[in-house]
């Protein structure tokens, strides 16, 4: 883990190196019906699009706590293969795939106040690379 400066200020970065091509990990972050296979903290999304893209809106059902939350992705590029959302009105998370010549790494960008997610966000990425890699 580290610390970056991003556009949205200082966050907590945690990835993990994935034996799969960017693009297959990138679908994967993208794709609201896979969240819950590989976002320990999401039972479930409501969304009126399967892919996400700018301003994407919905709701997320938090595991075990079985509360929904709003949720509205305020950035996308897919060219950088990279977004940030909302949820409940606060800045959440950002997602990533940086591609490398084996594969890839997967990271989220946390905000600091956050710090306590980061253990959730490191079981996501061991999950994201077990879905990803043959």
């Amino acid at each position: 883990m580290e610390f970056r400066r991003t556009e949205v200020g200082r966050r907590l970065i945690v990835g993990g190196d994935v034996d799969a091509p960017a693009g297959r990990v990138w679908d994967l972050l993208v794709d609201t019906e896979r969240w819950p296979e590989w976002g320990p903290s999401v039972a479930a999304v409501d969304a009126p699009t399967r892919r996400i893209e700018a301003g994407t809106t919905g709701r997320v059902r938090i595991g075990g706590l079985g509360i929904h939350l709003p949720f509205e992705v305020e950035a996308f590029d897919a060219g950088a293969m990279r977004w940030r959302w909302r949820v409940a009105g606060l800045s959440a998370t950002g997602h990533g795939v940086d591609p490398r010549a084996d594969g890839c790494r997967v990271f989220f960008e946390v905000p600091p106040v956050a710090a306590g997610y980061a253990p959730v966000c490191r079981l996501a990425c061991r999950r994201l690379r077990r879905l990803a890699e043959p």
